[in-house]
């Protein structure tokens, strides 16, 4: 990580741990806002005022938070306003990594070979992980956010009439319920596996297992009355937060993981869902499987041989 804007030892997955050995994430640093008029957001200061070609996206496909902000980008029609760059799906002694690895590219704006060189731009004593998605202010050079909640939030409503507007992902007659379910979402299953694959101790581990299948039997049963999505026939950003750990559930938490009770696929209506959701406009585009076992199993702490393992595919999906 980073201490002061200097890189010290090589990256470590495990960020810190609770009194029972339990992996807690790094709070991130950046909380700026992009606005349609320029004005602050809930957090961080003003001055970054939606526009298009300003604002670069760094993301990894590996990373279910960054796969967050790609998607919302997608659905959102921001692709001609928002360039991206990929970093490889390979996790280096010194973090993420630009390069030549198909799907992956060089960072046409910086410069950089590591994400770290990202954050000590934007704060040359920054101390912390270099972590992805960043939103990247082009004309003001710096960071505006690496909060992957905020940019998902951003893309639907900060850019004014440069988004497509007949997605709103966040729509404001359910706002309170969509609070509410995208924090049982982080706790149980989208930090859940975390807690599980990075866990120190049995008892950690445990808690955080039965967390998991605690909330993927909670998608399945209001899935099971036969709505399209978590809130209906709306698409919100509550199922693009479900379906980033979804999609990579077989394929890493499974094994890796150590969430092996039951697979994915073992959940009729939430294969399902995860197909109906790949087959909309532009999300399959944000989903390489070889991207995301490559790059969990590239964590050395838990793979020290770095075999990838050949299976297993997404039934019904190919990438």
């Amino acid at each position: 990580m980073l201490v002061e804007g200097q890189w010290k030892g090589d990256w470590q997955p495990l960020q810190a741990k609770d009194a029972k050995g339990g992996f807690v994430r790094q709070t991130s640093s950046f909380r700026n806002w992009v606005t349609p008029d320029g004005q602050a957001g809930p957090t961080g200061e003003g001055d970054f005022r939606a526009e298009a070609g300003r604002y670069h996206l760094y993301v990894a496909l590996t990373c279910p938070w960054a796969s967050r902000a790609l998607i919302a980008r997608k659905l959102k029609g921001l692709e001609a306003a928002i360039d991206v760059s990929v970093v490889e799906p390979a996790l280096t002694a010194q973090g993420w990594r630009f390069g030549d690895y198909p799907g992956a590219t060089r960072d046409a704006v910086n410069g950089a070979t590591y994400m770290r060189e990202i954050y000590t731009r934007a704060d040359p004593r920054f101390t912390g992980r270099a972590t992805v998605p960043v939103l990247w202010d082009k004309r003001r050079g710096t960071i505006v956010n690496n909060e992957s909640a905020d940019i998902l939030r951003m893309f639907n409503s900060g850019f004014g009439a440069l988004a497509d507007n007949r997605f709103d992902l966040y729509p404001s007659d359910i706002a309170g319920e969509i609070d509410a379910l995208n924090a049982q979402l982080y706790d149980g299953l989208n930090n859940g596996v975390y807690r599980a694959g990075f866990a120190t101790t049995q008892l950690a581990y445990e808690e955080a297992f039965a967390q998991v299948f605690a909330t993927l039997d909670l998608l399945a049963a209001r899935l099971a009355d036969g709505r399209k999505f978590l809130f209906g026939e709306r698409f919100t950003e509550t199922d693009i937060r479900a379906f980033v750990t979804l999609v990579r559930f077989d394929a890493a938490y499974h094994g890796l993981f150590k969430c092996n009770l039951r697979r994915l696929i073992d959940y009729p209506a939430l294969q399902v869902y995860l197909l109906r959701i790949l087959a909309m406009p532009g999300v399959s585009e944000t989903v390489s499987i070889d991207h995301i076992k490559r790059g969990y199993y590239s964590i050395a702490t838990l793979n020290p041989n770095g075999i990838v393992p050949l299976g297993p595919a997404i039934a019904g999906f190919t990438a």
